[in-house]
């Protein structure tokens, strides 16, 4: 009986290892563009680190959180891949809309390693789908902070993408502030449908939204 115990611990160490390791790169049902609010990340956190994103001489708005591999239901993260480490030179040259080569680094290391591609391929399809969708050019207009219904940047960027509809956008909040707009993604980075479980929206209807510096 003790053997047989002994045995199944074993088994269960050895499948945690496994699953420890992270799943197997390039397995995965379609991507999450997520776009971060430069302004409402600095005020939440940003600027009691210092952060060199949140100085007013990069002009910030709508920045790359990532790019991000995803079944129909969970995500895989930090997987198994043969592909070598992205250079110093190729995290920093996605600052101008990650913020900084520390995001683009972790980027990578948590969801890049899941494409299936290599960093400067994973970097390069994760400015295009940065490029390709229409950020609406009224937030950038604001000259003070306002509370506004998470729903208010749903329908803007609606209005903007024509291609998009609402079960292919999502809005989340933290700490009382609009936190980022995720869009769902074909591999070819066409709008497709969200999970179940990345389409939560926000319902907060007086959401901080600050302007940019």
């Amino acid at each position: 009986m003790r053997q047989g115990i002994t045995a199944f611990v074993l088994w269960m160490l050895a499948a945690m290892a496994a699953f420890a390791d992270g799943e197997k790169a390039g397995e995965f049902d379609y991507y999450v563009l997520a776009l971060s609010w430069s302004p409402n990340w600095c005020a939440r956190e940003g600027d009691a680190r210092g952060s060199d994103q949140c100085d007013t001489r990069h002009d910030h708005g709508w920045i790359l959180h990532g790019l991000w591999p995803q079944y129909h239901q969970g995500w895989p993260a930090y997987c198994r891949t043969s592909e070598a480490p992205p250079s110093r030179a190729m995290t920093r040259d996605m600052a101008d809309i990650q913020g900084s080569s520390g995001l683009a680094w972790h980027q990578w290391k948590k969801h890049g390693t899941c494409s299936g591609l290599s960093p400067r391929d994973y970097f390069a399809l994760s400015r295009q789908a940065f490029e390709g969708v229409e950020r609406p050019q009224v937030f950038r207009k604001l000259d003070s902070s306002v509370k506004l219904p998470a729903s208010v940047v749903e329908e803007a960027f609606l209005n903007a993408n024509p291609g998009l509809e609402r079960d292919m956008i999502t809005v989340t909040c933290k700490q009382g502030y609009i936190e980022e707009v995720r869009l769902c993604l074909s591999r070819d980075l066409e709008p497709v449908p969200c999970g179940r479980d990345v389409i939560r929206d926000c319902t907060a209807t007086d959401a901080l939204f600050d302007p940019i510096r």
